[in-house]
């Protein structure tokens, strides 16, 4: 069994810990993100969401779709589809004892690949700059998989 202190002083976990902090936050941010511009828009999905605005019949007219609502919404989706296997694939990577130098280099370019991901897809910046950044961080992640296959199988 790892003891915490232990768990601490392994710098590739550290790094870790670190980089998911920043994209997890990131993540949180489209949060806000879809509220703000569903707020500004005056755009809402459920009735119960727009008493402020209306009631009944008058109600409504808000509930309807926008194009920036809809376009931050899936950047936010597309977050959920590639932070979560990068979380639990980089946390086996981390314990793994990968080289700290090449660890970095994974851990940065997926954030760098997914906070400039966003950026394209909210901008919008035109393609193939969205589909760059995605195939970047999924190759990321793949090689993190592959390298924690490829050392540590036990099939």
């Amino acid at each position: 069994m790892v003891d915490l202190t232990e768990l601490m002083e392994n710098e590739v976990f550290m790094a870790y810990a670190s980089y998911t902090t920043i994209i997890l936050s990131k993540m949180m941010f489209m949060s806000i993100a879809t509220a703000f511009y569903r707020l500004t828009r005056k755009v809402f999905a459920n009735p119960e969401d727009c008493p402020g605005f209306g009631k009944g019949e008058n109600a409504k007219k808000y509930l309807r779709t926008d194009d920036r609502v809809e376009r931050v919404r899936r950047a936010h989706l597309n977050d959920l589809e590639n932070i979560v296997p990068f979380l639990g694939i980089g946390l086996l990577y981390s314990l793994s004892g990968p080289d700290l130098s090449t660890a970095i280099l994974h851990f940065r370019l997926f954030v760098g690949a997914r906070i400039y991901h966003t950026i394209a897809y909210l901008t919008p910046l035109p393609q193939p700059n969205r589909a760059l950044a995605f195939f970047v961080g999924y190759g990321v992640t793949f090689s993190m998989a592959y390298r924690l296959l490829k050392s540590q199988l036990y099939l």
